[in-house]
C-alpha cells in the first residue's frame, strides 16, 4: 500500500513538472527590416494571447541585432497596454542580418540558447524571412509574421501596413489635384514599391491618377506624354503621374537627364537604396512635352503615423495567430490570410517568389490611361 502511494505521488510530482516546463515557455520576439503601421498591434496581440496559456514573451530589441547584442525587454500587460493605436514598433528594429557575420550561424545558435527562448516569432518582411528561414534550418524553432506596406510577401493576400501606406498615398494624390489644377501642372507622385507596385497601383485607382508605372508593366516616357497632351487637348490642363520607386526606364528614353547608376548606396540588405526616379521623370517629361512638371516623394510619410482600422485587425489577427502556431509547433511557418482566412504556409514557400501586382488589377488602372 505504501509502495503504492509512493508511486501515485511520483507520477503527480512528474505531471506537475511537466506542467510547469509548458508553463514557463519563453517566446522571443522580434521585429526587422523596415517599420510600418500595425506593428504594435501584432505585438499586443501575441502577449495579450500568450498570457491564456502562460506563456513568458521577451522582446528582442531592434531586430536580429538584439539578439546578438543580448538587448531584451519583457513584454506584459503594462507594455503593450495601449499601444494598438501607435505607429512604429515599441520594440525596435534593423535591417541587421546575423548570417553576414563572420561564423552567424553558430553565434546565432548560441544567443538563443543562452536566452533561454523556446522559440522566436519574426515579424518582418521578405528579407526578414529569408533570415527566419536560414535560422530555423539551423535548428532554431522560428515563427514567421509576413509584415511589409509593399504588399509582395507570397501566400498570404494582405500584409499589414499596406492598407495604411495605401490611405496615406491616396490622401496626398488628392491634395496634389488641386494645385496641379490650379497651376495647370503635371504632378509626379513617387511612392514606395521596389519589385511590386501594389501601393502605386491602389492608391493611383483611388486617387484618380491619370498615368500609373510599376515596376512590372514597361511604361513609356513619350507614352506618358501623348496621354498629357491628349488630356489638355479635352480641356484637362494638369495631370496626376502616380510612379513606384522601384520603376525602371530604358536609358534612351531619357534625352535630356543624365541619371547617374554607378553612385547607388546601399541597405544593410546588400540592395540598392531607392527614391528619386520621379525626379528625373519630371525632369524629363517637361524638357520633351513643354508641360511644367513637377515631382512629390512621399518616401517615409507612408511607414508612419497611425495605422488603419484595417490594419489594426489584420496584425492583431496575425498576433494571435502566430501564438496558436507555437502552441502548435508549427516551426518553419509563416502565418498568412487567404480569403480572410487565418493559415500558414512554410517560410521556404513564402520567400520562394514575389508577389507582384495582378495583371487583372493593372488592366483596371489602364483603362483610364487616355
Amino acid at each position: 500500500m505504501k509502495s503504492g502511494s509512493s508511486g501515485k505521488r511520483n507520477k503527480q510530482q512528474a505531471t506537475v513538472a511537466q506542467s510547469k516546463v509548458l508553463t514557463e515557455m519563453k517566446i522571443g520576439v522580434l521585429t526587422s527590416g523596415g517599420d510600418c503601421p500595425g506593428l504594435n498591434a501584432v505585438l499586443r496581440g501575441i502577449v495579450r494571447k500568450s498570457m491564456s496559456y502562460d506563456y513568458r514573451i521577451i522582446g528582442i530589441l531592434n531586430g536580429w541585432k538584439g539578439l546578438i547584442d543580448e538587448d531584451y525587454l519583457e513584454l506584459g500587460l503594462k507594455e503593450v497596454s495601449g499601444i494598438i493605436n501607435r505607429g512604429g514598433t515599441i520594440i525596435g528594429t534593423s535591417r541587421y542580418n546575423p548570417f553576414m557575420e563572420k561564423d552567424g550561424k553558430n553565434l546565432l545558435v548560441e544567443k538563443v540558447q543562452k536566452a533561454g527562448f523556446s522559440s522566436l516569432i519574426c515579424i518582418g518582411g521578405e528579407g526578414s524571412m529569408h533570415i527566419a528561414q536560414l535560422a530555423h534550418e539551423a535548428g532554431i524553432n522560428v515563427i514567421g509574421v509576413p509584415k511589409t506596406i509593399d504588399n509582395d510577401i507570397y501566400g498570404t493576400d494582405f500584409t499589414f501596413g499596406f492598407d495604411t501606406a495605401v490611405n496615406i498615398a491616396t490622401e496626398a494624390i488628392d491634395r496634389l489635384h488641386s494645385t496641379a489644377e490650379s497651376h495647370h501642372r503635371v504632378m509626379v507622385v513617387e511612392v514606395m514599391g521596389r519589385n511590386a507596385g501594389w501601393i502605386a497601383v491602389y492608391s493611383g485607382i483611388a486617387g484618380g491618377a491619370d498615368i500609373i508605372a510599376i515596376p512590372e508593366q514597361k511604361v513609356g516616357i513619350e507614352h506618358m506624354i501623348s496621354v498629357i497632351r491628349n488630356r489638355y487637348l479635352r480641356g484637362k490642363k494638369f495631370s496626376i503621374i502616380v510612379v513606384a520607386e522601384g520603376c525602371t526606364f530604358d536609358l534612351a528614353e531619357f534625352q535630356n537627364v543624365r541619371i547617374d547608376t554607378k553612385n547607388v548606396k546601399k541597405d544593410d540588405f546588400g540592395r540598392p537604396r531607392l527614391g528619386g526616379i520621379s525626379h528625373y521623370l519630371a525632369e524629363e517629361i517637361e524638357a520633351r512635352s513643354g508641360f511644367e512638371t513637377r515631382a512629390t516623394i512621399l518616401g517615409h510619410l507612408q511607414r508612419g503615423g497611425m495605422p488603419t482600422a484595417f490594419d489594426r485587425v489584420l496584425g492583431t489577427r496575425y498576433g494571435v495567430y502566430a501564438v496558436e502556431m507555437v502552441r502548435k509547433e508549427k516551426f518553419g511557418r509563416m502565418c498568412s490570410i487567404q480569403g480572410n482566412e487565418m493559415t500558414d504556409i512554410p517560410i521556404k514557400k513564402a520567400i520562394s517568389r514575389l508577389k507582384t501586382v495582378d495583371p487583372d488589377i493593372y488592366d483596371v488602372a489602364q483603362v483610364f490611361f487616355h
